[in-house]
């Protein structure tokens, strides 16, 4: 489903995210309209950064020798160092690639920011947004899926779908709390039953 019931307190609220075959569609978009943009939207999901975060790395948050980064979040979450990957299956998930392709494009301007505008210097988030919408909208996504947001949520859902401990999506996602975590996890009945029944089995 593309959209996840989650409960949080007394309340309920929709968390919207791509499906995988989705995200491929935007990256591909993303790529078509230049390296920037495919550098950006790719740090964004595979580390879970919101718009704001994004705009705020800098070149020194990179260590392209080490393959690593170092996300700094807001909103009082983690700042991690996380690392860069390769993806030998799918190309368009190549964050390594997609940024040496930008970085040999990017136009020194004598800003410190990773992604700078074509004037020159930090984007503003309100250009992200402008950017994401165009690029979804050329993907042929939904209205309600053109929002950057959706590529938090996305590697959340993603890795929850794939069974990663939540420990672990907890560290990628940059959260503090575990319960910031859990606002992703959707089960029913029939998978808590499955999950028992195969437990069972490797116990017994």
């Amino acid at each position: 489903m593309a959209t996840d019931t989650i409960i949080s307190g007394q309340s309920q609220q929709l968390m919207i995210h791509l499906e995988p075959a989705e995200l491929l569609l935007l990256l591909r978009s993303a790529k078509a309209k230049g390296a920037r943009e495919w550098a950006m939207l790719l740090l964004a999901y595979k580390h879970g950064m919101r718009a704001s975060e994004i705009c705020n790395l800098r070149l020194s948050n990179l260590d392209l020798k080490n393959e690593n980064i170092i996300v700094a979040r807001l909103k009082g979450s983690l700042r991690t160092t996380q690392s860069l990957t390769e993806h030998r299956g799918e190309p368009l998930l190549n964050e390594l690639k997609a940024l040496r392709e930008w970085l040999r494009e990017r136009r020194d301007d004598g800003s410190d920011f990773l992604f700078t505008s074509q004037k020159g210097g930090r984007l503003h988030r309100s250009q992200v947004f402008r950017l994401f919408r165009n690029i979804a909208r050329k993907a042929g996504l939904v209205a309600e899926k053109r929002h950057p947001h959706v590529l938090k949520h996305s590697i959340a859902s993603h890795l929850v779908s794939a069974n990663v401990n939540l420990a672990l999506i907890k560290q990628q996602l940059g959260h503090k709390s575990i319960g910031s975590t859990m606002r992703y996890i959707s089960t029913s009945d029939q998978q808590a039953s499955k999950a028992t029944s195969s437990a069972l089995m490797t116990i017994y």
